[in-house]
């Protein structure tokens, strides 16, 4: 199968399906991953069976909205919590202010950050994510 130009076909709405879709092709997940539209790649983000390198293409994205969609995840490793800690934006870091792996010192730091909802946030202290599936959908993060 050439997966691109049957990627290319499809249209966003199809793509949105497809990231969601349990019985994913795997030949698909390249594209879904780096999709020129950030709601496929929020989409997507939000499956629970994201590789590490997925995750990783994900949160150097540009738009800040597919970023948030990794700080809320339990299946970080070190480095990519760290990014997500020293990120620009004060909406992501105030997602990865309750994520359940941030070290201690992590959680001081933004509990010292200067926006005051990350500040908030960090104080709350760590919250776990549900993991949940629609019929005929992958499981995401919720």
């Amino acid at each position: 199968m050439d997966y691109l130009m049957t990627y290319s076909a499809l249209s966003t709405e199809e793509r949105k399906t497809l990231a969601l879709n349990p019985n994913l092709d795997p030949g698909f997940r390249p594209y879904l991953v780096r999709d020129q539209w950030s709601l496929v790649k929020i989409y997507f983000g939000r499956r629970a069976d994201l590789t590490s390198a997925e995750i990783d293409l994900l949160i150097e994205d540009p738009d800040q909205t597919v970023r948030i969609t990794c700080a809320r995840r339990e299946d970080l490793n070190p480095e990519q919590v760290a990014r997500c800690v020293a990120d620009r934006d004060p909406n992501l870091r105030y997602f990865i202010a309750r994520n359940v792996l941030l070290t201690p010192a992590q959680r001081l730091e933004l509990q010292a950050d200067v926006d005051p909802l990350v500040r908030k946030a960090a104080t709350k202290g760590p919250k776990h994510r549900r993991i949940e599936a629609r019929p005929g959908q992958a499981p995401v993060i919720r």
